[in-house]
């Protein structure tokens, strides 16, 4: 008889993806301490043209995309009531804790005078009108939510039933805030561009829509990063075979949706708004566009066929197909888009690279330490191998 109750992983803390990348990590802190002692000149190749760069369109708007796991999964099954999905909540709530996380943190050091952001948290200093605000303000509300949702798993390992007690009486109002503040400044991140009006190429810009498209691709990076990470987990750490991936095979059917509606929109925007010609131009920005679409589209022809969802490896490149696609919009519409004209260029540096390699390699790492240490993976597979092995060394008797 198997449990969904999750378990800790174990195995060996310092495994080889760790000593992998745990350069990578001493690299970025070394060079954000060098950013806040020298400045962003020091590190970067922002300009007055280009304020923002790879920080914010990679580390901020895709890594918090990549982060709507927890999210997704709080509609699914909490507000929907698909109750199958919930061994997916709490290795999603850990990927979303996160990116969030080290989204708030590229925000800081993106910021010129990183000592002025105290500030934004006094009252008589709020800029109410700001789009921005209202992004930061629920960002760093949801962080907090995040934490107290994946509370309970270390709460659980150290025992400590009282906390747990009373967080749980309290759970229904924290996930209800789960649930919504994303869906707030997801549709928000979109709103930002909105500013830069004809400085985004018309495939991108539209003043109507782009909230919706920021809301619609975190939808697809939630679901389909929960299949992603999950694919990875289950063949990297805990072999084959895992009893998620019928989970990961009925999730498809929800991202369908989230796929078909952002195609129509995008295509029917360009037809009502007179934009087709520049689908034509085989220029860099017709070419990425029709990357973003094609990306979207291979999941869809994938898994019009039943058996390709059920097998685990398509799963997965359906998976990364979707991931890449969402991910190249927001780069898109956030960066590679985005031109001030004015002679201004803009080309991320090494140090700039770095940082965001670094960020992903903080996650993984933490990612992999923690689901070895704390109960966050259901316990089914690694449960089922245990009982095998004690099968296989029982001793036997002879009579």
């Amino acid at each position: 008889m198997t449990t969904h109750k999750p378990q800790p992983l174990g195995g060996r803390l310092v495994s080889w993806p760790v000593m992998l990348l745990a350069p990578f990590v001493v690299l970025c802190l070394l060079l954000i301490m060098k950013r806040l002692v020298l400045g962003l000149g020091a590190v970067s190749d922002l300009n007055g043209g280009y304020p923002w760069g790879i920080w914010i369109a990679f580390d901020l708007l895709v890594g918090t995309g990549l982060a709507c796991g927890g999210w997704a999964l709080a509609w699914a099954v909490y507000v929907f009531n698909r109750g199958e999905y919930h061994p997916l909540v709490r290795p999603a709530l850990l990927a979303s804790l996160f990116g969030y996380a080290l989204g708030g943190l590229s925000i800081s050091i993106d910021v010129g005078r990183y000592w002025n952001l105290p500030y934004f948290y006094i009252p008589g200093h709020f800029n109410t009108s700001s789009v921005l605000f209202e992004t930061a303000v629920c960002m760093t509300i949801y962080i907090g939510i995040v934490a107290l949702e994946f509370a309970p798993a270390l709460f659980e390992r150290l025992g400590w039933k009282v906390s747990l007690k009373w967080l749980n009486k309290v759970m229904f109002l924290v996930i209800a805030f789960g649930a919504l503040l994303p869906a707030m400044h997801q549709s928000s991140m979109g709103s930002l561009m909105i500013a830069a009006g004809i400085k985004i190429h018309p495939l991108w810009q539209s003043y109507e829509m782009l909230p919706l498209y920021s809301l619609l691709t975190a939808a697809i990076l939630g679901f389909s990063i929960v299949i992603f990470e999950g694919s990875l987990v289950q063949a990297g750490l805990r072999g084959k075979g895992a009893e998620e991936t019928p989970l990961f095979s009925r999730m498809t059917y929800i991202i369908d949706v989230f796929l078909l509606l952002f195609i129509v929109l995008r295509f029917g925007e360009l037809i009502v708004r007179n934009k087709t010609a520049y689908l034509w131009h085989l220029d860099r920005f017709a070419i990425s566009f029709w990357i973003e679409i094609l990306l979207m589209l291979l999941p869809l022809l994938l898994f019009r066929w039943k058996r390709n969802r059920q097998d685990s490896r398509l799963l997965f490149l359906g998976a990364l197909s979707m991931v890449c696609g969402a991910s190249f919009w927001r780069l898109n519409y956030s960066l590679l888009a985005y031109d001030p004209g004015n002679g201004y260029g803009y080309f991320p540096t090494a140090s700039e690279l770095l940082i965001s390699i670094g960020f992903v390699a903080i996650e993984v790492c933490a990612y992999i330490l923690l689901i070895r240490l704390l109960p966050v993976l259901p316990a089914q597979q690694h449960k089922k191998q245990n009982n095998q092995l004690e099968v296989e060394h029982e001793p036997t008797h002879h009579h």
